[in-house]
């Protein structure tokens, strides 16, 4: 008796397009349908229809592997990676949306990186070094195994924006810096090689718009595709910065 292959499913994938910069556009949801392939992912799935059907479908993509965070949008009103999404894990009706918060540039595609720079700049999350002068030649600073993988363990952000996305507290407050500006403070906190105290991170975090702002709904800690422990270390900053400002 000859094996019978498994009938592929048809998807239907309604997708809310919408171009801010072209005349007349308004927002509306576009129905496509496709035919499910064996190991086929969101990615796919949508490169295959910008080929065959819509050129003119804008989502955005790099790596494909889940490293990039270019692909970050929200499926079936949940925040993802379009990579890292099987198709065999939804349903045969799909919805697709841009993720919130961030500046639209088309259908899928937000500028994400516009909102990482700016909250970046505002936190000063870069190395303040603790010698006033760099000298090259010198060997640089042993770190213990150990700490070096804590923070290899927060500098896993991808910046996907998923964390931005899901969070309640950034759809009350535009100020707010969110779980990404958050774990970055935590990952320059631990490094050795910084020379901020707890006083200079509490001038940067220590008000609503910052740590205190966390109404700890775990949204960011749910939607991480890299699953970073972003509400263990907002949590632990909290505790840090009380302790500042109750000095």
């Amino acid at each position: 008796m000859k094996n019978v292959a498994p009938e592929r499913r048809r998807l239907k994938l309604s997708v809310l397009r919408f171009n801010p910069q072209e005349p007349g556009s308004v927002p509306r949801m576009q129905m496509y349908e496709i035919e499910e392939a064996e190991g086929m992912t969101l990615f796919i799935a949508l490169n295959e229809i910008r080929e065959q059907q819509d050129p003119s479908l804008q989502f955005d993509f790099v790596c494909r592997a889940g490293i990039c965070g270019s692909c970050g949008m929200m499926i079936d009103g949940r925040p993802g990676l379009a990579c890292r999404t099987l198709t065999k894990n939804l349903g045969p009706e799909i919805s697709l949306a841009p993720l919130p918060v961030f500046e639209l540039i088309a259908d899928l595609s937000v500028n994400t990186g516009k909102w990482m720079r700016d909250t970046s700049e505002r936190l000063e999350a870069w190395l303040h070094m603790k010698e006033q002068e760099i000298d090259l030649g010198r060997l640089e600073e042993r770190m213990e195994p150990e700490l070096a993988q804590k923070i290899y363990e927060l500098d896993r952000c991808i910046e996907c924006g998923c964390c931005i996305a899901g969070c309640g507290t950034v759809r009350m407050r535009e100020d707010f810096v969110g779980a990404a500006g958050l774990n970055k403070i935590a990952r320059f906190r631990l490094d050795p090689r910084d020379g901020r105290s707890d006083e200079d991170f509490y001038e940067l975090i220590g008000d609503d718009s910052g740590v205190f702002g966390c109404m700890s709904l775990l949204g960011c800690h749910d939607m991480c595709p890299k699953n970073l422990p972003l509400a263990t270390q907002i949590a632990f900053l909290r505790r840090k910065m009380v302790s500042v400002g109750c000095e």
